[in-house]
């Protein structure tokens, strides 16, 4: 008797003696293929990062919006300290407390128009010198050497280092009469005939310039450092073949490639600065020298000490404004830039 074999019935996988008898032969082109979730599956696997962030995401709504949104209520609130126990109560003042914070031919206005003008002479020169220092740290550390790790551990201790702490720490050291800045400057040295006030007077001003780099510098440092791992090796390459000296490939190459990197921590520093509050409260207590008068603390002084919370939350509400404005300026700026050198 002739056996005659029909086709996908030989020998193979699945038809020896271990094989289930009677199972139906799997559809051609799906053997070992793993079906892709459909329906509600899929519908769950895509919703379930948003699920994970949901956490986070209310956390920052209790912690930062909601704030916010009382704080711009209280601005249009008559809200002094005889309010402050049932602050809903307070009668509303429309744009009345607006209307004193810009009134720059008052005291108050012509005070907070003075301490932005400080702020933002601060920042300019704290976020110049941070990105400086730190682009040129981090042009340093990308040869190799001996002792490259050290270092580089070294220059991120100010960033790891509690701001409290550090702060605390530089109040210490600018002491007139025991500080280890007049110690080294005046008796070690002999630089000047008396010993400076660094936490009074003018010299407040360099004093908080002093501890806001140090403290900010090496986030500069290790987003440039981060940035210029980006860069291709064979750029400099070529380019030192062509003749091109340190300089020119410092201009050609390392600053058009860290473009985007530089925009961000740019606008990151300007933002951590501007708004500041624990480097001077920390440094001068609750009344700065008029020297180094930021507005963030500016704004602590006119809510706290003259009870006057409607104010100092319109003086918040303007603060606020500024920075948005300010921050959609210079993205639209850096955006239109960019779109340009891509054309």
């Amino acid at each position: 008797m002739t056996v005659t074999a029909t086709p996908g019935t030989g020998p193979g996988p699945g038809t020896g003696p271990g094989a289930a008898i009677g199972a139906a032969p799997a559809p051609p082109g799906t053997t070992g293929a793993r079906k892709a979730p459909t329906g509600p599956a899929r519908r769950g696997r895509t919703a379930l990062p948003y699920l994970l962030l949901l956490p986070a995401l209310l956390l920052e709504l209790l912690v930062h919006l909601v704030p916010m949104v009382i704080g711009a209520v209280m601005s249009f609130k008559e809200l002094t300290q005889f309010y402050i126990r049932d602050w809903g109560t307070a009668p509303w003042a429309g744009f009345d407390n607006f209307s004193v914070a810009v009134d720059f031919d008052a005291p108050v206005g012509a005070a907070l128009l003075k301490s932005f003008g400080t702020t933002c002479l601060f920042t300019l020169a704290s976020v110049g010198l941070c990105w400086l220092l730190g682009t040129t740290a981090a042009l340093y550390l990308q040869d190799s050497f001996r002792g490259r790790g050290l270092l580089r551990t070294l220059f991120l201790v100010p960033y790891a280092l509690p701001v409290y702490a550090a702060v605390i720490t530089w109040a210490f050291m600018f002491q007139r009469d025991n500080g280890l800045i007049n110690h080294v400057l005046h008796d070690q040295l002999g630089i000047g005939e008396s010993p400076a006030f660094w936490l009074i007077g003018d010299n407040s001003f360099w004093a908080l310039l002093t501890v806001s780099v140090w403290k900010g510098w090496p986030f500069a440092f290790l987003t440039v450092m981060a940035g210029l791992q980006n860069i291709p090796r064979d750029l400099y390459e070529a380019a030192a073949l062509d003749g091109a000296g340190m300089w020119r490939q410092l201009r050609h190459i390392t600053l058009p490639s860290l473009r985007p990197v530089n925009q961000v921590l740019v606008l990151v520093l300007f933002l951590w600065t501007f708004n500041d509050f624990n480097t001077p409260f920390v440094l001068f207590g609750k009344a700065a020298p008029e020297a180094a008068d930021l507005i963030s603390l500016h704004i602590y002084q006119s809510s706290f000490q003259t009870w006057n919370f409607g104010t100092g939350s319109a003086m918040s509400v303007l603060l606020l404004l500024f920075l948005l404005v300010v921050t959609g300026v210079y993205l639209a700026v850096t955006s239109r830039g960019r779109r340009a050198g891509r054309a």
